[in-house]
């Protein structure tokens, strides 16, 4: 088991526990929960005026005064007593909510675990969980800065609401809890069925998936955004309250209202786009154009008809021939543009910066590496690079044997200066990376190593620094 220390917003520390199948030599199915033993600018030890008695409610000091005849009492609490009520409330908050994150990612574990056919999995609840655990990630970090704010401002005034949840399943996202959010798919496959019923039609495909399109794109007014540049359009809960969608969120909601209906929904990436189809024996009806759409076209919008896109290639010989994807795929897909999306924000200001940019630099001068790596490293946005990690470490659990998803995850450990964890994952990468790319991970690890005995070296007050041979 090893502790890494993770940054989160405001340059708060946080810890997260990395246990099983991490080793060199075996690669068994990583389990990456989060734990937050360590926060920021306070311990949890008391020194920082805050956490003493940590989780149990302060006394309140009451000051009571005789008025007029000495027949009435009035109770006053004191500017001090009041901040400190506060606070312990925070700090509760804060600790339910780490405890939130913790039970999250051990949820999406199970969830998609190996153990479980890949039929049975639950696109729908896989992502909700995703989703509550970045929430929770977020309002940890919130509540943090709040208890910040009351030990430097003791008299500050504090609004507090109780807390009226107590799993993560009850957790408001958006207004709704995951098993609300997951009733609002049923509510969308009822919708569907009423406009079946309304037609006076039967269940012929076409008619079926006309009416799944008429409730998605023009009762609910779900459209899909081309770039995502709005993390809005990718979680599932978001899309679902907003209507704005990323190409596999939206497709997401469209095999599991149909999956309502009995209705099988397959699905393939195709370059940017992530297609989906009925599977049938004849595909050639899916691309039969009647009212000037096809069937596969109705499904999957304008970029089937962009010459720009590979989706345009598309017919029912080469539709064949393309992988289908699996339930654990599309999850990927969906943690994979977390990961490009959360990385473009915390490098914003880092114009061209890839996390294999240090990779490169190393063989090219030691002194750019050198100085790259210590302090005039690129400075970038805490929470969203600790919201990549997240994303990348439950990916990594879905894939653990894939060396590029591990070299990243090193490499985002690297910009977080978790030195030695870096220096772990970027290790097992090697075992597993083809040989030209290993021998490009070598020398970068070595001096990486170096690197995190010169790190403990000053942690340990001593003065100087550590050369690289």
């Amino acid at each position: 088991m090893q502790r890494v220390s993770l940054p989160g917003l405001c340059n708060q520390q946080m810890i997260m526990m990395m246990t099983g199948g991490l080793g060199a030599s075996s690669m068994a199915m990583p389990t990456l929960k989060p734990s937050l033993g360590n926060c920021g600018r306070f311990d949890f030890d008391g020194r920082g005026g805050i956490w003493g008695d940590y989780g149990k409610e302060k006394r309140n000091h009451l000051m009571a005064t005789r008025t007029g005849n000495a027949k009435k009492m009035r109770l006053h609490i004191s500017p001090l007593a009041s901040s400190a009520i506060a606070e312990s409330r925070n700090s509760s908050r804060a600790n339910f909510y780490k405890e939130v994150l913790e039970a999250a990612r051990d949820k999406f574990t199970r969830e998609i675990s190996f153990q479980s056919k890949d039929k049975d999995i639950s696109l729908a609840k896989a992502l909700l969980y995703v989703a509550a655990e970045d929430e929770a990630f977020v309002a940890f970090n919130r509540e943090i800065d709040i208890c910040s704010l009351h030990n430097e401002w003791r008299n500050a005034a504090s609004s507090y609401d109780a807390q009226k949840w107590d799993t993560v399943e009850a957790m408001p996202m958006a207004g709704k809890n995951i098993n609300e959010w997951l009733l609002e798919l049923d509510a969308i496959a009822k919708e569907v069925e009423a406009e079946l019923v309304s037609r006076d039609i039967g269940c012929h495909l076409a008619e079926v998936l006309e009416a799944v399109n008429k409730v998605l794109f023009e009762s609910r007014g779900f459209k899909r955004s081309p770039v995502v540049v709005d993390s809005k359009c990718s979680y599932l809960h978001s899309v679902l309250s907003s209507g704005c969608a990323s190409a596999i969120l939206l497709s997401v909601i469209y095999i599991e209202v149909c999956r309502r209906l009995n209705l099988t929904i397959v699905g393939s990436r195709v370059g940017e786009e992530f297609l989906i189809w009925p599977p049938t024996g004849n595909p050639e009806e899916l691309f039969k154009v009647t009212s000037g759409n096809s069937l596969f076209g109705v499904v999957n919008g304008k970029c089937v008809d962009d010459p720009r896109s590979k989706a345009s290639d598309i017919n029912s010989n080469s539709l064949l021939g393309l992988d289908i994807a699996t339930n654990r795929d599309i999850i990927g897909i969906a943690l994979a543009n977390l990961i490009r999306l959360y990385w473009k924000r915390a490098s914003r200001t880092n114009y061209g910066l890839m996390l294999t940019s240090p990779l490169r630099s190393v063989h090219k001068s030691e002194e750019k590496f050198n100085k790259d790596s210590g302090s005039e490293m690129p400075v970038l946005r805490p929470q969203e690079l600790r919201l990549a990690i997240m994303a990348s470490e439950r990916l990594l659990i879905l894939q653990p044997h894939n060396w590029v998803l591990r070299r990243d995850y090193g490499m985002m450990l690297y910009y977080n200066r978790e030195y030695e964890a870096a220096v772990q994952e970027l290790s097992i990468c090697m075992a597993f990376a083809p040989e030209e790319e290993a021998e490009v991970l070598e020398p970068f690890v070595e001096k990486l190593h170096l690197l995190r005995l010169e790190t403990s070296w000053k942690s340990f007050g001593q003065k100087g620094q550590l050369t690289f041979p």
